[in-house]
């Protein structure tokens, strides 16, 4: 089978599984327009696994190939079952696969789903396996797509998990505490909230010192793992004027 005959087939089968009442909540639940065949989880879990046990054995530019048939599409489905197949082949993802994620941020990345499925499992993987790559990152915090922003955010989540360049982190989400988009806000905060585990006192510490940069979204995000002392500290008296 060749890459146009399976992106065949998967649009033939997410097309015999669309269901209307499903798709009209997936695009409510996104608060803005996304394009969904409306195929739900259990039935979309059974393509993904189908498709990753054909394209196992294919070359990897085969593999791509596929790929970009999919996000070309534009449909919601056809990205998440591009980063869940693409996510088993996370041990041999490194410098030519971060790129090649890169460039889907660019062209194809238009909600925050598909956002996060690149960066938090694809880049991240790329990172955990050359961690040099980390630093390709700086520079996406002052691009005008604000997925990119995101995802440079994002995409150090396995990194923060795990106590690693912790330092590196901090640089980045203070590039970022600035940015007034609500999908960097979330993003930073997810970071820094998943950091706290790991790094509680140095998390603290950096948030505090930040706080007049931070906006009240960031923050809230970033306290949803601490205990209440440590959360009330950080919270009480908003920084930015805004309500809690």
């Amino acid at each position: 089978m060749t890459p146009p005959d399976l992106a065949a087939h998967i649009h033939q089968q997410m097309l015999a599984r669309t269901d209307a009442k499903f798709a009209a909540g997936q695009r409510r639940f996104f608060q803005h327009e996304v394009d969904t065949y409306g195929v739900r989880t259990a039935d979309l879990n059974v393509l993904i696994r189908d498709v990753a046990r054909i394209v196992k054995p294919w070359p990897v530019a085969q593999r791509n190939a596929l790929m970009k048939l999919l996000w070309q599409t534009g449909k919601l489905e056809s990205g998440v079952l591009v980063c869940h197949v693409y996510r088993r082949f996370a041990k041999t993802c490194a410098e030519c696969e971060f790129h090649l994620f890169e460039k889907w941020l660019e062209r194809y990345v238009r909600n925050w789903a598909h956002c996060d499925g690149v960066s938090s499992w694809l880049l991240a993987a790329c990172i955990a396996n050359q961690p040099e790559l980390r630093y390709e990152l700086t520079a996406w915090t002052e691009s005008p797509n604000r997925w990119k922003r995101r995802a440079a955010a994002v995409s150090l989540l396995w990194e923060a998990k795990r106590g690693r360049h912790t330092g590196f982190i901090f640089d980045i989400a203070a590039r970022l505490l600035p940015d007034r988009d609500d999908m960097v806000e979330k993003g930073v905060g997810w970071l820094l909230k998943e950091s706290y585990p790991a790094r509680p006192d140095e998390t603290l510490a950096f948030l505090m010192a930040q706080r007049t940069t931070a906006s009240r979204l960031t923050l809230r995000y970033a306290a949803e793992k601490m205990p209440p002392a440590a959360r009330d500290l950080l919270l009480k008296s908003p920084p930015d004027g805004g309500a809690c």
